[in-house]
């Protein structure tokens, strides 16, 4: 497999950017780099001419431009995702550079779709939308101006993986990664059944969730123990019925006498 079939499967992500100028230079840097998939959630501004004159002859890249109105539409049947964070504190998901990171994601993208995450101007990725990645990235900055435009950051990330991308010789992959939508499915799976359960009663069930949301980051589940893993979820909703069912039934009976 070449440099661009690599490639051809990467999506790049922008959230919630504010200034159409930056949409067209991040068109701009990625296909100086190879990158041609664009995905847009909720731009303030688009289309917009400021776009077009930033890319500077990556029309093309914003003409196929996917505007998504969420993240989850925006990942849908990715495998894979890197977030781009600033922050380096109060984060147990992994944080890697740029380098580190590449690889892992050429990796991924040889089979299937992944995406490469990216936040808005001010304020970057919220917890939520960094709880959707698998690997959070931190671009080395001077610690004293560690300010990065986001055109910027998609810059030094596109030029990374193209770097990754020169030499590099995917590894033979036999197991099936989860989809991003597979483990949507079955987080919101898992915070029903607590919530039916009784244990969030001692729990804050956001903060919980996003814990759970890094442990299984860093497992990185296949689709098949995704299967397992619901169809557990499934039994324990069965048995927790019963088991309503049956204490019911028992303090119906001690009422009657």
């Amino acid at each position: 497999m070449d440099k661009q079939n690599h490639l051809g499967n990467v999506r790049v992500v922008l959230s919630h950017t504010s200034h159409p100028g930056n949409i067209g230079a991040a068109a701009r840097a990625m296909k100086t780099m190879g990158l041609r998939h664009l995905y847009l959630i909720n731009p303030r501004h688009f289309p917009d001419p400021q776009a077009d004159a930033m890319a500077a002859g990556a029309d093309d890249i914003l003409r196929n431009a996917v505007v998504c109105s969420s993240i989850d539409e925006a990942l849908q049947g990715v495998v894979f995702t890197v977030a781009m964070t600033a922050r380096l504190r109060d984060i147990s998901i992994e944080v890697k550079t740029p380098r580190e990171a590449m690889p892992e994601l050429l990796q991924q993208a040889a089979q299937q779709p992944v995406a490469m995450l990216f936040g808005t101007e001010m304020s970057g990725l919220t917890n939520e939308e960094m709880g959707k990645a698998q690997v959070l990235v931190n671009i080395p900055t001077n610690p004293d101006f560690s300010s990065l435009n986001v055109a910027a950051a998609v810059q030094v990330m596109s030029y990374e993986l193209s770097a990754a991308a020169q030499d590099f010789v995917p590894r033979v992959q036999e197991v099936q990664p989860a989809s991003h939508e597979q483990v949507e499915g079955y987080f919101a799976h898992l915070e029903k059944v607590l919530f039916e359960i009784g244990f969030f009663t001692t729990q804050n069930p956001s903060r919980l969730m996003q814990r759970l949301r890094r442990l299984y980051a860093r497992a990185r589940p296949e689709a098949e123990e995704i299967n397992i893993l619901r169809g557990i979820l499934s039994v324990t909703t069965e048995y927790n019925a019963r088991l309503k069912k049956r204490y019911s039934e028992e303090h119906s009976d001690v009422q009657e006498h």
